[in-house]
């Protein structure tokens, strides 16, 4: 086994986006392939002999050169205990919730009045900087929108990983005192979205285990579609799980692993991994970052001033930490990062890659990069194509706050009509609130959106936004636009009609409940009730894309997935826990069931 030595193409400003970008899966066919064979041979107790890496992108000023067998992890120390730091233990660390569950559960802001798919986490990983836990902290921050429930941050300090966790905003789970608890040059952080009623501590990331030769912690972004296929093998051999999360199955994977050094364990657990993960692992002296073949998250490495190597989830958390971005973790690629610099290898044979299109469309921030593409253009040139493929007559364009707006303004651009704010959102709701005896109408909808008279009275309005799923939302907002005094609402969807749910990381309702796996076009506009209604097409969206379109995963649009689901699988938003009580039975899922067949897909594209 050879790792490789790697000359990354020049980062390009967040601004080229829409463009042919380095193609990864080229580069990788040029890696040396990781077979089992090599991790099974790895397995021998004989250290891996005189294989060498050198690394010529690391520095600037010298070619770094490192055997492989210096990776092999030290021993922990004995470890010690302080307030609310958490040690390693084995198999997993053990995380005590003082959180309570609302008192008030019927009065949680619930997903009718919050239609909208969810991003599971978003991760962080920083090697190399005095303050890596602050700047975890505050990249974090840059990702907060993709995760709400929970955030935790592992460093390591004299060979020993702290960790702390909670349940709720980044700035709710860390202040100064805790941070200040987190010392040491590296760190990995997680956000974490839950539909749970009270979000599970127990379930926060990182993880951090120990295993024989030390400690790891793990910071993951994804869904493993074979989670409950490998968790009851494990059991079956004597593993005990503390959590209801895929993610510890890694860390089992891991520490029942006899590979060596300490990263052809993690190679070896993730040949066994089926569906999305991009990961980072923290050990002693080691920061290692993992993308699954497929490609289906995203996850790009950039560099600070001072050297450090930073990894998240998107750009954004870069620009935040003033960290250059340098390029993506390309598919099926594990990068590790120690004292002798960063060495790349090809975790596995790569298949196409299949990255979620819903990043462009919704999840990511607009002033990020994401799979080599700009995030803002991709919605601003959404928006053109739906203004010029479903013109109406109209007075104005406003879009639904926040994931429309970059639509919208590209709608309003090519139709020549003014954009207006016409719906003002509040950033101050919260998941709970007190609602008065007299029940008030469309109540969730009206806490977080507020229409403006002045712009929508008397006019005939486009109202443009990114996807529908149960089409609850859209009823809602569109009655809200209409008791404002428009004359018409007109609903432009910057997304092909989504029929299938996602098994990839993503947070969708059974297939059951999503309504254009239920209704065509016009029964969907009559159920929402506006005056007309326009979906992107898939075509275009693949046009748009150019050469890029195979690249792309578009199963919540035509039901074909790139991995397919084996027998139940765990998915996000079917699991409820209060993080005491849970249990394997309270993980529903199963078999994508009810998606039309190929020619009612076709037929939806071809009316959309």
């Amino acid at each position: 086994m050879v790792l490789s030595r790697i000359k990354p193409p020049k980062p390009s400003p967040a601004s080229s986006a829409i463009r042919s970008p380095f193609n990864p899966i080229q580069h990788l066919k040029s890696l040396p392939l990781l077979p089992m064979a090599a991790a099974a041979a790895a397995t021998s107790s004989t250290a891996v002999k005189s294989t060498v890496a050198k690394l010529s992108f690391l520095s600037s000023s010298r070619q770094l050169t490192k055997p492989l067998n210096c990776l092999v992890p030290k021993i922990l120390p004995e470890s010690y205990k302080q307030s609310h730091i958490t040690l390693s233990k084995n198999p997993i660390s053990e995380v005590i919730s003082s959180y309570k569950e609302s008192k008030n559960p019927d009065n949680n802001l619930e997903d009718d009045d919050d239609d909208k798919p969810r991003e599971e986490c978003g991760v962080v990983g920083i090697y190399g900087d005095p303050e890596a836990s602050r700047l975890c902290y505050l990249a974090l921050h840059a990702l907060q929108h993709r995760g709400q429930e929970g955030a935790g941050i592992v460093s390591v300090h004299d060979n020993v990983l702290h960790s702390i966790t909670g349940v709720g905003l980044v700035s709710d789970v860390f202040n100064e005192s805790k941070l200040d608890q987190l010392p040491g040059d590296m760190a990995i952080g997680h956000v974490r979205y839950s539909t749970a009623g009270s979000s599970m501590l127990k379930n926060v990331q990182p993880f951090v285990a120990g295993y024989k030769f030390g400690s790891v912690g793990v910071a993951h972004n994804g869904n493993l579609v074979n989670y409950q296929d490998l968790r009851a093998e494990l059991e079956e051999s004597g593993s005990i799980f503390n959590t209801s999360s895929d993610t510890e199955v890694v860390l089992h994977l891991i520490a029942i692993s006899k590979a060596r050094p300490f990263f052809l364990r993690i190679v070896e657990a993730c040949n066994k991994l089926e569906g999305a993960y991009s990961m980072v692992f923290l050990t002693e002296d080691k920061l290692v970052a993992i993308r699954d073949p497929f490609g289906f998250r995203p996850l790009v490495m950039g560099r600070r001033s001072n050297g450090a190597v930073v990894f998240a989830s998107e750009t954004c958390a870069l620009d935040l930490i003033e960290a250059t971005y340098e390029r993506e973790v390309y598919p099926g690629e594990v990068l590790v990062v120690d004292k002798e610099g960063v060495s790349s290898l090809c975790l596995m044979s790569h298949p196409e890659p299949k990255s979620c299109i819903f990043e462009h469309i919704y999840f990511s921030l607009p002033n990020s990069v994401v799979f080599g593409r700009s995030v803002y253009e991709s919605r601003h040139a959404f928006g053109e194509i739906l203004a010029t493929e479903s013109p109406v007559d109209c007075d104005v364009v406003i879009p639904v706050p926040d994931s429309g707006v970059v639509a919208a303004l590209g709608y309003a651009s090519k139709a020549g009509v003014a954009f207006q704010q016409g719906l003002i959102r509040s950033h101050y709701v919260g998941r709970t609130f007190i609602e008065p005896s007299q029940k008030i109408r469309d109540f969730g909808v009206k806490l977080k959106l507020s229409p403006v008279r002045a712009v929508l009275e008397g006019k005939r309005v486009v109202v443009v936004d990114d996807s529908i799923v149960r089409g609850t939302t859209s009823s809602k907002i569109v009655r809200l636009i209409k008791e404002a005094g428009a004359k018409e609402v007109h609903m432009r969807i910057a997304s092909p009609p989504i029929i299938g749910s996602c098994y990839y990381g993503v947070d969708t309702p059974s297939s059951e409940e999503l309504i254009s796996n239920r209704m065509n076009v016009e029964e969907i506009r009559e159920f929402i009730g506006s005056d007309s209604l326009a979906f992107l097409s898939i075509n275009s969206l693949k046009k748009l894309l150019g050469n890029d379109s195979p690249n792309f995963c578009y199963a919540c649009f035509s039901g074909k997935y790139p991995v397919e689901p084996r027998g139940k699988v765990k998915r996000v938003g079917d699991f409820l826990d209060d993080g005491l009580s849970g249990n394997m039975e309270s993980i529903d899922g199963g078999w994508v069931q009810g998606i039309r067949n190929q020619e009612e897909v076709q037929e939806i594209n071809l009316s959309t």
